[in-house]
């Protein structure tokens, strides 16, 4: 069977560590995660003759990547493989998620024009098929070879990267505590080596790498005898409250705790008017509830942040930081380093 989009990937399921040798027997494949958009591509041979690239959710986005589709001249035909589509911004000398989403709404000239000042990079971790051969039952172990073997006698280079792999625990954790540290990386992927590929099936690990920091709560939802969950802020340099984010849905204790410190706030609120939506890119509006921005919370967030400072993941309330005053919590766009107090 030859493989054509729209193809469904398999996917990863959230994980706080890495889970027992029973959960996936055969031992453990560990792979860094990439911060970028999760992408088929499929070279010619069963496409029409055409080079296309298939986001998760099945478009094709080729024609706003011309790069990406040039480069594909050093693949062979009948190839597909799984992987994370990145941007690299050559100004600002890092992987940039924004100019992924700016590259991946543009097309024609401004695909073009794009292209030249953030390069596009895919980082392969899976082939699916090669020479119009599918390899989805074959195990991990087997299709990783396939791929290394493919990087090796092809000598792929840029845009083509090998994604890194390791079967030792002990490196992989060493990749969450230092690697992360690097723009667009953001934890490990966690793979059986006797895995067949399953498409649509969570079968997959993720664990991200997490860090505690400190943000100002600017509003909830909920009521505030019983708020449901927080919508965090900092100030920039200016003074002005900016939201960073929201909370998951506090634990009833947390919940409890939180509610004896809320105060209504007052017409004067920065926030009054504003709407926040209830997911990163979504148009869907939260019910807030504006409160006085005095309190301070600590927060654990993962490193998926934009470069103003937005979590582009809920993050969690650890516990509220009365010691601490709104003055000495990070400014907008400080990321998510600890704060000191």
């Amino acid at each position: 069977m030859v493989l054509t989009p729209p193809f469904e990937p398999m996917l990863a399921q959230a994980a706080e560590s890495v889970p027992g040798p029973g959960v996936l027997a055969g031992g453990l494949a560990l792979e860094q995660k990439f911060d970028g958009h999760r992408t088929i591509l499929f070279t010619p041979a069963g496409t029409g003759g055409r080079v296309l690239i298939q986001t998760r959710r099945g478009s094709l986005v080729q024609d706003r990547f011309p790069d990406l589709v040039a480069a594909a001249a050093q693949l062979p035909d009948g190839l597909v493989l799984d992987g994370e589509l990145v941007v690299w911004d050559t100004a600002a000398g890092r992987l940039s998620f924004e100019a992924l989403q700016r590259r991946a709404a543009a097309r024609g000239r401004s695909a073009a024009a794009l292209a030249a000042k953030t390069p596009a990079f895919f980082i392969a971790f899976d082939v699916l098929q090669q020479d119009g051969t599918e390899l989805l039952t074959r195990p991990y172990r087997e299709r990783r070879r396939i791929l290394e073997d493919l990087f090796d006698t092809r000598q792929l280079s840029a845009p083509w990267t090998l994604c890194p792999m390791t079967t030792d625990l002990a490196k992989a954790r060493e990749w969450l505590e230092t690697w992360t540290d690097v723009s667009g990386v953001e934890g490990i992927l966690v793979k059986g080596m006797n895995q067949r590929y399953l498409p649509g099936s969570r079968a997959w690990y993720k664990i991200r790498r997490r860090d505690t920091t400190e943000a100002i709560i600017g509003a909830i939802t909920g009521t505030l005898a019983r708020p449901q969950l927080l919508v965090l802020g900092r100030h920039d340099h200016h003074g002005r409250l900016r939201a960073v984010g929201r909370t998951v849905p506090l634990r009833p204790d947390a919940a409890q705790q939180v509610a004896e410190h809320l105060t209504a706030a007052g017409p004067e609120h920065p926030w009054t008017g504003v709407k926040f939506s209830s997911a990163w890119g979504s148009r869907e509006a939260l019910d807030a509830v504006l409160v006085r921005p005095d309190l301070v919370a600590e927060i654990s967030a993962d490193v998926a942040i934009d470069r103003g400072g937005v979590y582009r993941h809920p993050v969690r309330h650890v516990r509220l930081r009365l010691d601490v005053s709104v003055e000495d919590v990070p400014r907008f766009g400080g990321g998510s380093a600890a704060a000191t107090g």
